[in-house]
């Protein structure tokens, strides 16, 4: 038996240190599957716990010099936003005091050559002091230095324990320009004033500051992709008016317990889950559901934590608090899916396996390579710090996770939950749709609409006999039966030996005579002729009615029909689905009349009837083997099966627990048009990451030859370090700002 547990990495900076991660954790006895997200900072591990422990599997990630912490601890949650914030402060102070000096350290390096540049003093000018000129730019330079130097403490370390990464790139670089730099001073003190034109303090500083930039910015925009979450946190209400003692008194949140009466005023957000008790208003659930219209409550009504009320006063009785409400699943859920990883995330961390020992080679041979050719120290110095600093792990690192996170997150405001990234990358190259019809397509409450007895049975005898036989079932018709009964006051008959046939009926014995209701396939079984019935039946079903009939021995005592209608908004969401090119089937147990006349309405053009629960799962497997990939659609215990089947299982929210938990995705708002917004945001989703991906790769493939001087050799230019520094700053900032292009994300 394996566990599977997450828990916080802190301190990766790019591609190399994830990979790095995961193939340590990898390499530990007993650990079955290991998953870090850049973007997220977190690690998914499955392990046997009889062969390793988790704290040893933490303790390996320790050595690589990075810090863990525990995923459902609830305080590192709380105190997240404030260590980033904190973060971020002190990265800024370092940012500001890196950019000051080397923004100095150009002007006393390069100023000489702008036109209308004053002259600097005489104790630091090149020529008449060239001592004074190199120290006044160590000190400079050492300054940017001291403010970067987590690059340098990160970098060796990785270096140390052979799994460099990008801050070992930029630390080799720019530690080379910085200590050459040292050995001209050196000379210059020695009296070779000719070596002040050997001094490369500015390119390593100046690298420094703009990659600090670069890092700033990243971990700026970083920090949006998690806006969903840190949004539906702060949903649920700090504090809580309860009764108590025949008083209202305010208490903290956390402290609600189920049994709670609790009281919410226009205006206030329900601090937990429940049961309305008394009072009338509406319930504001958009940020919960993506639905902007407000719902009735009354009492009996159910209400949400994190929704807000309308214009009236309502109490209620807690049901779900804390961690088992359903706004505190919403946050897990989403959460999850963003610490896993997609399918198409292992391109990236293919190549960022082999990245940076690669990117080392090529700068070393590059270098070595023009100081053959006949070219000197300084130029082959460039070209080796120009080739480091401008490969950029980190763009392929980001790439795919900072989509994942930005899109789930998005999708959660659009009452879209992806339980992970590979859910979120099938559901985008879905061909085809298959839909469960009760509670899916339409509203799941069929009404009786008909009933029909025979030999001279009275009408109420027949469905007091039915209702008493249907008491407890979860069939819609059934339902419909019941509901008729009550409302008529019957008192239910005596039943002996009541049985179950799935997908048929129910059989039960009364006052000594079997009685049996269900489809006419429960009617063959049982060789009972419903031909006397069959006109009758045949003009209900053409109007999209549910037939079930009532037999006692061999005799048929007569029939129901029950219709249910259709969502409003199920023709449209259909019309929307094949816009998009996919294929919808409507399965249903329903006959062929009656799943015609609803596929009809609905606008689908394919549709199997008589699809038994058990044969669900089958008929999805069908729809595979034709080609394509297929989405399942329900929301009942009988669609389980099938979810499960499909590429991708689509729950609507509404539905069964069994449901969701088989599914992939759920629909919090149980419209069937949140299924196309998912597949519509999926879409988007990885064409930005093929995007990301693209711009990645083609940075590095082009960069890193251009660096290297590949161009020059054919008369093209050559590349600066600074400005390789630069350009490999903004590469991971223009990948991350891409993903966040995805906040923007309205379905069409």
């Amino acid at each position: 038996m394996t566990l599977e547990k997450k828990f916080y990495i802190r301190g990766m900076h790019c591609a190399a240190c994830s990979t790095g991660s995961e193939r340590v954790m990898r390499k530990q006895k007993g650990v079955v599957r290991a998953e870090v997200n850049l973007a997220a900072e977190t690690a998914t591990v499955e392990y046997d716990p009889e062969l390793i422990k988790l704290s040893q599997i933490k303790a390996a990630v320790a050595r690589l010099g990075y810090t863990t912490e525990d995923y459902e601890d609830t305080q590192a949650q709380s105190l997240e936003e404030e260590r980033r914030l904190a973060e971020h402060r002190r990265s800024k102070r370092r940012l500001a005091a890196a950019l000051a000096s080397a923004a100095l350290l150009l002007y006393v390096s390069m100023g000489h050559m702008l036109p209308a540049a004053p002259p600097l003093p005489r104790f630091m000018d090149m020529e008449s002091a060239p001592l004074g000129y190199a120290l006044v730019q160590l000190v400079l330079a050492a300054a940017v230095l001291a403010a970067g130097r987590d690059f340098y403490i990160s970098g060796v370390k990785s270096l140390i324990r052979l799994i460099p990464n990008m801050d070992t790139l930029v630390a080799i670089g720019t530690g080379s320009a910085f200590v050459y730099s040292c050995y001209a001073l050196a000379r210059i003190a020695l009296g070779r004033a000719d070596f002040v034109h050997n001094l490369f303090f500015e390119s390593s500083a100046v690298v420094v500051a703009l990659v600090m930039l670069g890092k700033h910015l990243e971990a700026g925009s970083k920090a949006k992709t998690s806006d969903a979450i840190r949004r539906l946190t702060k949903l649920a209400p700090d504090r809580a008016l309860i009764e108590k003692d025949g008083a209202q008194i305010e208490v903290e949140a956390s402290e609600l317990a189920v049994g709670d009466i609790a009281v919410v005023l226009p205006g206030g957000r329900f601090p937990c889950d429940g049961v309305v008790l008394s009072g009338v208003s509406t319930a504001d659930n958009s940020m919960l559901t993506g639905e902007s219209l407000p719902v009735v409550l009354e009492p009996g009504s159910r209400v949400t934590g994190g929704a807000i009320n309308g214009e009236g006063m309502i109490r209620f009785r807690a049901t779900e608090v804390g961690g088992d409400t359903a706004l505190s699943h919403i946050i897990r859920m989403v959460r999850d899916a963003q610490g896993k990883k997609a399918p198409i995330a292992k391109v990236a961390d293919s190549v960022a396996a082999y990245f940076v020992p690669a990117v080392m080679a090529i700068a070393f041979i590059s270098a070595a390579a023009w100081l053959i050719a006949g070219r000197d120290i300084e130029f082959a110095l460039n070209t080796f710090v120009s080739v480091l600093v401008i490969a950029c792990p980190c763009a392929l690192g980001l790439a795919t996770p900072t989509a994942i996170m930005v899109g789930t997150g998005r999708a959660a405001q659009l009452g879209v939950l992806f339980k992970s990234g590979e859910a979120l990358q099938a559901a985008s190259g879905l061909t085809h749709i298959a839909l469960d019809k009760t509670g899916t397509l339409t509203e799941g409450k069929p009404s009786l609409t008909a009933i029909e007895a025979a030999g001279g049975l009275a009408e109420d005898e027949l469905l007091s006999l039915a209702a008493s036989l249907e008491r407890g079932s979860e069939h819609p018709v059934a339902k419909a039966i019941l509901r008729a009964s009550d409302e008529r006051g019957f008192v239910p008959r005596a039943l002996d030996g009541i049985t179950a046939l799935p997908g048929r009926g129910v059989e039960a014995a009364v006052d000594g005579a079997s009685v049996c209701v269900g489809s006419e396939r429960l009617m063959r079984e049982k060789g009972i002729d419903v031909s006397p019935m069959a006109p009758r039946a045949s003009e209900l079903q053409s109007r999209g009615s549910i037939i079930m009939y009532c037999a006692a021995g061999d005799r048929l005592l007569g029939l129901f029909a029950a219709s249910d209608r259709i969502k409003p908004e199920s023709s449209a969401a259909v019309g929307r689905l094949v816009s998009m090119g996919l294929k919808v089937t409507m399965l249903t147990g329903d006959v062929e009349a009656a799943a015609a006349a609803v596929a009809k309405a609905a606008g689908i053009e394919s549709y199997i009837a008589g699809v038994l629960p058990s044969d669900k799962a089958e008929a999805v497997a069908r729809l595979k083997a034709s080609g394509g990939k297929v989405a399942m659609i329900g929301d009942g215990i009988n669609d389980a099966p099938a979810l499960a089947a499909a590429d991708v299982g689509i729950a609507v929210g509404g539905g069964t627990d069994i449901a969701v938990e088989s599914a992939d995705v759920v629909l919090i708002n149980g419209s069937l048009s949140s299924a196309a917004d998912a597949i519509s945001l999926a879409r988007a989703v990885m064409r930005n990451i093929k995007q990301n991906l693209f711009w990645a790769f083609f940075y590095n493939c082009a960069g890193i030859p251009f660096a290297a001087g590949l161009f020059y050799a054919f008369g093209g230019p050559r590349l600066n370090p600074m400005i390789a520094g630069g350009a490999m700053a903004l590469s991971s900032v223009c990948v991350v700002a891409n993903a966040l292009r995805l906040r923007r994300f309205k379905p069409k």
